[in-house]
């Protein structure tokens, strides 16, 4: 149970979806950053890849709900489905990704740590795996704001659901009409 009256049955409106009805005023942006940063064209980076960054830090954060749910959207979006997601999230060092794809994600994991974790160091690998200074920027926001979704949906002790056809069903949503629409 939520730690607040959200106005909503937590089972029917799990997640971040409560906190979002309760404050629509809040919600408008939030979801427009969400829409931005994962869904809106990139020039490189897929839907796919982002929302893999979005939940593998959120797996880092312990935040069953975003990390279920956005492994269901990279899932969705990438054509070798969860296996790769769980490969990301279980083993990053042994997932069968592409090496800029491994140190973009590497530089997330560092930044939900403590954005003063990302080393030149970091940096410089990622570029030298042909990162470009706007994968490495959106990579950033991405985990950082991933870091803010995941405070909110746990600060306020949201429900998750145990059952992944629940997020599987997000992510048909999600894919059809994204966050703004959501």
């Amino acid at each position: 149970m939520a730690h607040i009256d959200l106005g909503v049955d937590e089972t029917q409106v799990p997640g971040i979806s409560g906190p979002m009805r309760y404050r629509p005023e809040t919600a408008a942006p939030l979801n427009a950053l969400a829409e931005a940063l994962l869904r809106t064209p990139h020039p490189t980076l897929t839907q796919g890849e982002r929302e893999l960054i979005a939940a593998y830090v959120s797996g880092l954060n312990d935040c069953n709900f975003c990390c279920s749910s956005h492994s269901a959207f990279a899932a969705a979006w990438l054509p070798e489905g969860m296996e790769l997601v769980r490969q990301v999230r279980t083993d990053l060092a042994a997932a069968p990704i592409s090496a800029k794809l491994r140190a973009l994600l590497n530089i997330a994991g560092a930044v939900q740590v403590s954005g003063r974790k990302v080393s030149t160091e970091l940096i410089d690998a990622a570029k030298a795996e042909g990162a470009t200074d706007l994968e490495i920027h959106d990579s950033v926001l991405i985990a950082a704001a991933f870091c803010m979704y995941n405070r909110y949906v746990d600060g306020l002790g949201t429900f998750a659901p145990d059952d992944p056809a629940a997020y599987e069903q997000a992510a048909k949503r999600i894919v059809e009409v994204g966050y703004v629409g959501f």
